[in-house]
């Protein structure tokens, strides 16, 4: 016999059917029916000092088991505090579902306190956005979201909560647990795949987006070992392979290694399996020319609306990510592959020379080493650490240097979102607890979110953070001047102590200053997050100058001023 609950209770109930176990949030009195039925829940709440904070750990959750991230928030300014996570899992294909309380339906369209048109605001970067107005349909709605949320191109949904609707009672039964759907390639479509690439003389594998799991990503990683295929990794998606696999080749970002961009320009087949193939991806479609690239195209995506958006491609397959992997492991080697089987141990080579220690610290004879920074964390650390970073050239030294162990091992936004590093590591940490997980973090990305640092010390979430301190907005800094040379405006940060900021919150933390110095400050740092099961922070001072691997911020002005870029009137 069916019992009478409150909306509340009918909300906290649907996540549990649905299989949710972790929440994250900062409360509000919109959503205090919620909260209630929370008591007596075996959910685990974790409580955030920003929505935005929240927002970011729910995507981290999302990416690191393939299930929707939850996330609640109040209505207002927690919603507008969200709203960057929501947009960065959209831009990440991550799954996610954030509930926003609302105002009651006896206010609605008052412009009543903290009241919103959620459909308005978050419409263009969901899936799906809705308000329940009946605690009866509830379960219905919540089904709705978590199927939309993962089928297909999965992406963030949001669903506003009235306070009336949530303290309303209703008898209503509960629905099953939700069946996420992805098309799967067809026979056909595999035999034009086989035939392209059998003709081919140059191909190239590029995978990223999401959707993966460690069986399709074996599954990728066999079928480019058995048909010796270079494979490379879109951007920020460069934990599908593990990079000691000979196969792997590099990334296809921001700052891509030139001899990788030059082999897919002068590739005569492309097979793109899982990205959305942007703007950072693509290089600003110049590596892949659109709408009709030079190369021959095979395009894989889960979203049938994605195919043909900017590339006409030779060959487009709706498929999910586990549905085409396995596919493609089951097609065995094309005896064709020994035309191109040269180019893996080439590309391979050009990416090890890539990810040689650069001249730029001998020469500017700098007192710390970021590269060497790296190599220590590598060194001490196992394969399976998480990697987690936001926004900022300092990523660079992440992307580029660290050899990624596989399949989630690293965390980062393709929206560029900054804030996004502390959050996302304290999120992995307690989601995986017995791994390390290591966050990398500029100055002026740190200050955005670090007082979740403050949420890591609460519940126990031994994450180790290294804020790259080079006071100032450094990508920022690097674009004016290349374009507005010596002429520094709004990009320069006066910074706390760090290292201390990191004890006040109760975290270990220490300054390096010098080379030598990081790996015994890192090797404490580790000890302390295994035996306290708490954060660690290190700070590194380093010359701002040394803005990228290859190049200073002096030599970045001479070059503008030599080539004319001089403003006006000064």
């Amino acid at each position: 016999m069916l019992k009478s609950r409150s909306g509340g209770q009918l909300i906290v109930d649907a996540l549990q059917i649905h299989g949710v176990d972790t929440i994250f949030g900062v409360p509000g009195e919109s959503y205090l029916a919620v909260l209630d039925a929370l008591h007596d829940s075996p959910i685990r709440f974790i409580i955030n000092r920003q929505e935005g904070g929240s927002a970011f750990m729910a995507d981290t959750y999302g990416k690191m088991t393939g299930k929707p991230g939850i996330c609640f928030v109040t209505r207002g300014p927690g919603a507008t505090n969200a709203a960057i996570g929501v947009h960065t899992a959209f831009q990440d294909s991550t799954p996610m579902i954030v509930f926003v309380g609302q105002v009651g339906n006896d206010f609605v369209e008052r412009e009543a306190f903290q009241e919103i048109d959620y459909r308005r605001m978050f419409g263009t970067m969901t899936k799906w956005v809705a308000q329940i107005d009946r605690a009866d349909r509830v379960p219905e709605y919540i089904a709705h979201a978590f199927q939309i949320a993962t089928s297909g191109r999965p992406g963030p949904v949001v669903l506003a909560l009235p306070e009336d609707m949530l303290a309303s009672v209703a008898t209503v039964a509960d629905t099953r647990r939700y069946t996420p759907v992805q098309a799967s390639p067809s026979p056909q479509q595999l035999a034009q795949l086989r035939n392209m690439l059998a003709v081919s003389q140059r191909p190239v594998l590029l995978i990223g987006g999401s959707g993966w799991d460690h069986t399709a990503c074996e599954n990728i990683r066999d079928f480019a070992s058995s048909n010796h295929l270079p494979l490379a990794c879109a951007f920020r998606f460069q934990d599908l392979i593990d990079h000691a696999h000979p196969n792997y080749v590099g990334d296809v970002g921001i700052g891509i290694n030139p001899a990788l961009a030059a082999r897919i320009k002068d590739a005569d087949l492309i097979i793109a399996i899982g990205p959305r193939l942007g703007e950072m991806t693509t290089g600003g479609y110049t590596v892949i020319e659109a709408p009709v690239p030079k190369q021959k195209l095979i395009h894989i995506h889960s979203d049938a609306l994605e195919l043909g958006r900017v590339y006409q491609a030779d060959l487009m397959i709706n498929s999910g990510m586990k549905e085409i992997a396995e596919a493609l492991a089951d097609m065995g080697t094309l005896d064709a592959s020994t035309k191109w089987q040269h180019s893996v141990s080439e590309a391979r080579a050009d990416l090890l020379a890539w990810q040689q220690e650069p001249a730029i610290f001998a020469k500017e004879n700098a007192p710390l080493n970021l590269w060497q920074v790296v190599q220590d964390i590598m060194q001490q650390t196992p394969a399976d650490t998480i990697i987690t970073n936001g926004a900022g050239n300092y990523a660079t030294w992440a992307h580029r240097y660290f050899r990624y162990g596989g399949f989630r091992t690293q965390l980062a936004p393709t929206s560029g979102a900054m804030g996004y590093s502390v959050p996302s590591g304290v999120a992995a940490k307690l989601i995986a607890p017995e791994r390390t997980v290591i966050t990398f973090a500029g100055d002026g990305e740190y200050l955005m979110n670090g007082q979740e640092l403050a949420t890591a010390v609460q519940y126990k979430a031994g994450v180790i953070i290294i804020v790259f301190n080079n006071s100032m907005y450094g990508t920022i800094r690097m674009h004016q001047e290349k374009e507005f040379p010596a002429r520094v405006s709004g990009t320069a940060l006066q910074n706390p102590d760090f290292a201390a900021l990191a004890r006040a919150f109760g975290a270990h933390g220490e300054t390096v200053e010098q080379t030598a110095d990081f790996a015994p400050a890192l090797q404490r740092a580790i000890e302390h997050s295994r035996t306290q099961q708490l954060p660690a922070l290190i700070e590194l001072r380093y010359d701002g100058n040394l803005i990228t691997p290859g190049a200073t911020l002096n030599h970045l002005r001479q070059v503008a001023l030599d080539s004319g870029k001089v403003i006006s009137g000064t």
